[in-house]
């Protein structure tokens, strides 16, 4: 039988503990109404964790209580409440406004020199994230006694409101000696190491801590987890079947609701598209990185080694986003990619959570609704922008591939001019609405009567895209009847609902790879 492994790290605390890992990057909170009422609705939330700061300190001891201080005092220092009214009258959201405000500090904390300051970050992460919590009404749960919390750090906040009398511990894949929760740790004789890198374990594990030599042991098969070079460009499998004359296809599945993670099955199918604004659906959850990290990486982690392809928010439209109503009128037409460059705020946030999410599997990421190539551009730079404060912050990250959606046909007739995208994917459903400038849910016969229009559409920007990998995710994707028409574009990559996929694969076996049926059938 296989030994532990035995991570060295640093004892914070010492001690000897043991019992199943509570991951604290997977988040089990439901998602969040939006939020309106603008300033009056956050002074509300400061209230609220004003007052839930000044019940955990109820008696707790001076140590404790000088930290829960801290926290009060911060809450009310009128500097932060007059630097997020700016922001909100420079026409942010309330929540991307708090959030906006609280990330300068953390972020100059984190640049400081001296390790003290860069230790109280995570006290000043504590506060923003009880004050969203207050906003959108979902305070963070306490975790199971006699677990071993394993996180990149705790907020002192949790720590205090924890129940310790029934054992565990506490391993932190970055963390100090220096902070708060270490110094609360050494005075209540709970082990706790830091700076273990981060390692790979289930939720309920089996999870050891040696605070006194600084270990942390981890079940058989457990492992450090390295970190991982910048994704190249993006390459296709080999395909599952084979067309009658022998070409690989290569079949994926669409994914909508979250709840469909758990029957992706890895055996057969990989994701080639999940559509993240099903998963994101209050101003709340946008703002909520640590939220959407958990979904993609609960996707990632279900797909095993096959490619997953997120779809950055395509919101605005018809495919609102509760809570954004409380900004100004938005222009028509601000959706997709459009909408997330106007609001960075939303883009920067899901952009941190894919980054994180990369090294959890094969991701690549597609941008909605793009029209122009310095749209693509722009996105990138962004994403380079947040790599870089990941990087400062020393939170594992990866670049992914960066591709787009094929659905604007003034995008597709200049497909060749896209340099930047690393792939592309025709979405046919907004395509057919655009080109015969029907309604999107428009009669069906309608549609019908524009397919061969978006045919050759297809087959002229799969020549335009230069060898670059080319896929297709919309409603014609899963229409048997459209796939002679598809094959002989030059599709070999098709997304389908999940229901979708055993009539399409019956369906690919019996045509020769230019789409005329084999011999015999």
């Amino acid at each position: 039988m296989a030994e532990p492994l035995r991570l060295k790290a640093k004892s914070a605390s010492p001690g000897i503990a043991s019992g199943p890992a509570f991951l604290a990057e997977e988040p089990k909170a439901a998602s969040a109404p939006g939020t309106a009422g603008g300033y009056g609705a956050l002074e509300k939330a400061i209230d609220i964790s004003i007052g839930e700061l000044e019940r955990l300190a109820e008696g707790a001891d001076a140590e404790s209580r000088d930290i829960i201080d801290f926290q009060i005092e911060v809450l009310r220092d009128p500097s932060i409440a007059e630097a997020t009214s700016a922001r909100m009258h420079a026409d942010e959201n309330v929540v991307f406004a708090w959030v906006a405000t609280l990330d300068a500090y953390i972020d100059e904390l984190e640049a400081a020199d001296e390790e003290q300051m860069r230790a109280r970050a995570i006290d000043i992460l504590d506060i923003k994230n009880r004050v969203l919590g207050a906003l959108a009404g979902t305070p963070v749960a306490d975790f199971p006694p006699g677990s071993v919390f394993v996180g990149k750090d705790m907020e002192p906040s949790r720590f205090l409101a924890h129940d310790w009398s029934k054992g565990g511990g506490i391993a932190l894949f970055a963390g100090s000696t220096a902070g708060h929760v270490a110094l609360l740790a050494r005075a209540k004789s709970v082990p706790m190491v830091v700076g273990t890198g981060r390692f790979s374990a289930a939720g309920g594990d089996p999870v050891g801590v040696d605070g006194n030599t600084g270990a942390v042991i981890l079940k058989a098969g457990g492992m450090l987890i390295p970190p991982l070079a910048p994704a190249g460009d993006i390459k296709t499998e080999s395909g599952e079947l084979l067309t009658a004359d022998g070409v690989p296809i290569l079949i994926s599945i669409n994914i909508n609701d979250p709840a469909e993670i758990d029957a992706l099955d890895p055996a057969t199918a990989g994701v080639g598209l999940m559509r993240s604004e099903f998963s994101v659906t209050s101003i709340a959850d946008a703002a909520n990185e640590e939220r959407q990290l958990a979904i993609y990486r609960r996707v990632l982690e279900q797909a095993g080694e096959k490619p997953v392809i997120i779809r950055m928010l395509d919101i605005g439209g018809d495919k609102p986003l509760a809570g954004l109503e409380d900004l100004p009128a938005l222009e028509p037409g601000l959706r997709g990619i459009r909408l997330l460059l106007a609001r960075p705020e939303i883009a920067r946030v899901q952009a941190r959570a894919l980054l994180r999410a990369a090294v959890f599997g094969k991701l690549s990421v597609m941008l909605p609704m793009v029209t122009f190539p310095d749209e693509v551009d722009r996105m990138r730079e962004l994403f380079r922008e947040e790599a870089e404060k990941l990087g400062r912050r020393a939170l594992l990250h990866r670049m992914p591939p960066i591709g787009m959606m094929v659905e604007v046909p003034s995008a597709a007739l200049m497909l060749d001019t896209f340099g930047s995208a690393a792939f592309f994917s025709f979405g046919t459903n907004d395509l057919t609405q655009y080109l015969a400038a029907s309604a999107r849910e428009g009669d069906e016969a309608d549609a019908g009567k524009a397919g061969p229009a978006v045919l050759r559409l297809i087959e002229h920007a799969v020549k335009l895209a230069g060898g670059r990998p080319v896929s297709i995710c919309g409603d014609m994707a899963g229409d048997p009847r459209c796939l002679p028409g598809l094959l002989a574009a030059g599709l070999r990559h098709f997304s389908v609902a999940p229901a979708r996929r055993p009539a399409i694969r019956s369906a690919i076996v019996g045509l020769n790879a230019d789409g005329t049926r084999a011999a015999g059938e």
